[in-house]
């Protein structure tokens, strides 16, 4: 059966006190529109429209990539209005389906989507409800002996009785195309906003007769942000969905509650991951590999039985099996590790293809750079790549060793199994099995006398 969506995306969100639009804040670093647009096109709608106010360019420019049909709310006069502005464009038969969500509710998943879309089986309407402890605020669902929703009822013109109920209502609807339109039509703005409301729509449809029904889902999930605290609290309740999802995969972390989740992420099991840790996605971590603390990795690919020590940074990379890098490590992009290649501490690497079995252990730094297989580069070697204007290439050889303290001043080769002596800055081409030397002649001056500070 068709499903047609609409989302609402027109509040101006003045509680946030900010000058970007309320559904471009962002959660796990998506803004909250995108989380609520994927959710919506798991479920395959035949129709996705948004309903907009006036300011929605940026809003507009950020999802430039979904197929969205965008409808203009010029006067924001409530929710059922907003509803209203859309109903027209909808072209499908009156027993299609039409679900309403809000572009400020980041958390729903689509398998509580598909739930409530279930529930129009056998109802003419159906409603996400949630269940709090404090439903201070919030409309109460009133039901009747069979279950069914009878009304709405807001907190102003409940009694003490009603009050109580801890079910409340979250905003959320999917309703038969027809009953809607005709629940839309009944309203009227008789009330201190001057606004129409489409919770009005309960008792309007089930005036016409038509059965209203409800599920449940978990407060957080359908937790709104009209505020940076609820904001602040979206964003803890999607870390602990996320981290809770790779625990039960079969990742240990240590501390869970630092680790820090954005974007697709895949990790196999056996990965251990330390405190204080930001993991951005895309990202792939295979089995094995230990991330200790204070690490950021993102849209990177780790291989297995791979050790990252404390305080490294990984961007844009591909790191092979059994590598090892830092403490204070600094991979940039276009980095890419064969197996068993050591980074150490303090070490930076850029555009570089390191081959298997090469050590980079201390302060050095190799970029725009190809490296051979078993090559040791020395503690302080630099790859002077730019000379103020353009990039050059290093390339070194297998077999070779670097000794401390070189400069490569590039474009310079270095070939097989040949060996650069400690402290020399290397211009030319070093041939194979070679040596290469270059210092300035040391000098002694015996007798030397200090200066000393003037008086």
């Amino acid at each position: 059966m068709a499903l047609n969506v609409i989302i609402l995306a027109a509040g101006k969100g003045t509680r946030m006190r900010s000058t970007t639009a309320k559904v471009l804040h962002t959660v796990a670093g998506q803004s909250l529109i995108e989380h609520v647009l994927q959710t919506a096109y798991a479920l395959n709608p035949t129709q996705l429209l948004v309903v907009h106010g006036n300011d929605a360019r940026e809003i507009k420019e950020q999802c430039a990539a979904y197929p969205i049909e965008w409808v203009l709310q010029a006067e924001q006069c409530g929710t059922g209005h907003a509803v209203q502005q859309a109903l027209p464009k909808i072209k499908a038969a009156d027993n299609s389906q039409v679900l309403i969500l809000y572009a400020d509710v980041p958390l729903l998943s689509s398998n509580t989507l598909s739930g409530l879309q279930g529930q129009l089986a056998e109802a003419d309407l159906a409603l996400l409800t949630m269940q709090v402890n404090d439903p201070t605020g919030y409309g109460r669902i009133v039901r009747d002996a069979d279950s069914s929703v009878q009304a709405i009822i807001e907190e102003r013109d409940a009694d003490s009785a009603t009050q109580q109920i801890k079910e409340v209502n979250t905003g959320i609807m999917v309703a038969r195309l027809g009953a809607l339109r005709e629940g839309l039509a009944l309203l009227n703005n008789d009330n201190a906003q001057a606004e129409f409301y489409l919770t009005d729509c309960v008792a309007a449809i089930k005036q016409q007769a038509k059965k209203i029904t409800a599920i449940s889902c978990p407060a957080e999930e359908a937790q709104g942000v009209n505020s940076r605290a609820q904001l602040a609290m979206v964003e803890v309740h999607y870390q602990t969905r996320q981290r809770q999802q790779l625990l039960d995969s079969g990742i240990s972390m240590s501390d869970p509650a630092t680790v820090y989740l954005q974007g697709e992420i895949n990790i196999e099991a056996d990965v251990s991951i330390g405190p204080c840790v930001e993991l951005i996605g895309p990202l792939s971590i295979a089995a094995g590999t230990h991330i200790a603390s204070h690490t950021v990795i993102s849209n990177s690919r780790i291989g297995q039985n791979t050790k990252i020590h404390s305080f490294c940074h990984i961007e844009d990379a591909t790191i092979g099996d059994r590598c090892e890098l830092g403490p204070y490590a600094r991979i940039r992009p276009q980095t890419e590790l064969a197996s068993d290649v050591k980074i150490g501490n303090f070490v930076e690497t850029k555009k570089a293809s390191i081959a298997s079995g090469t050590k980079v252990n201390h302060l050095s730094y190799v970029g725009d750079a190809q490296i051979g297989v078993n090559t040791n580069i020395g503690a302080g070697t630099i790859c002077c790549n730019y000379d103020g204007a353009n990039k050059h290439q290093t390339i070194i050889g297998d077999n070779v060793f670097i000794g401390s303290d070189t400069q490569l001043v590039a474009p310079v080769e270095i070939e097989n199994g040949a060996t650069i002596a400690a402290g020399s800055t290397i211009t030319k081409k070093v041939p194979a099995d070679s040596l290469a030397l270059s210092r300035a002649k040391q000098m002694i001056i015996n007798a030397w006398q200090r200066p000393k500070k003037s008086k």
